[in-house]
């Protein structure tokens, strides 16, 4: 007689960003009145996500700046140059989570290192998911998360402005950063 023992199921899946349904959507102040809107479409990364231990998931994300896009192409290549993002000398943004805690609402928090224009900075997102897998009509297993947080663009060596006449600037120092990203389940 000999003993079967059956594996658990796997807890630990790995995922990977769908660079063609995810973006990073930025809104920050113009003249003190509005907001300005802008997006990057070239963010590419890995989820490692523990459904019974979340504080073992993991995340890693990169941004490529030369896919800002705030619908105004002249706006797109100021921020691109050397005044604010750097691109030729600092072509990606990166993240990569040092924790994840589930708080009481259900949310995660995913924390660890935001690097912009050559600066690194220990940020918080706040992140509704991941869904529920669903399989797609080509028979891949997708979730989706929406994550959001506020930096100081200052800290991150963002810091061109110009006063205005009545007073204040013409851009505003806090942004609002909020990604919506589709993963794909890695074979």
């Amino acid at each position: 007689m000999s003993a079967t023992t059956t594996a658990a199921p796997a807890t630990t899946t790995t995922w990977t960003i769908d660079p063609v349904h995810s973006n990073a959507e930025f809104r920050v102040r113009h003249l003190m009145i509005s907001h300005v809107r802008g997006q990057f479409t070239g963010v590419t990364g890995k989820l490692t996500y523990d459904s019974t231990d979340i504080p073992k998931s993991r995340v890693e994300a990169s941004i490529d700046v030369a896919t800002i896009d705030t619908r105004d192409s002249q706006r797109d290549t100021h921020l691109k140059s050397p005044d604010f993002f750097d691109a030729e000398k600092f072509p990606t943004l990166t993240f990569s989570s040092s924790r994840v805690t589930r708080r009481a609402d259900g949310h995660l928090i995913v924390a660890g290192p935001l690097s912009i224009h050559g600066v690194t900075r220990e940020v918080e997102f706040t992140v509704e998911g991941p869904t529920p897998p669903v399989k797609d009509p080509w028979g891949n297993t997708r979730v989706g998360v929406s994550a959001s947080t506020k930096i100081d663009r200052r800290e991150f060596g963002l810091t061109f402005n110009a006063p205005m006449e009545t007073g204040g600037v013409m851009v505003g120092e806090e942004v609002h950063i909020t990604l919506e990203l589709e993963f794909v389940q890695a074979a």
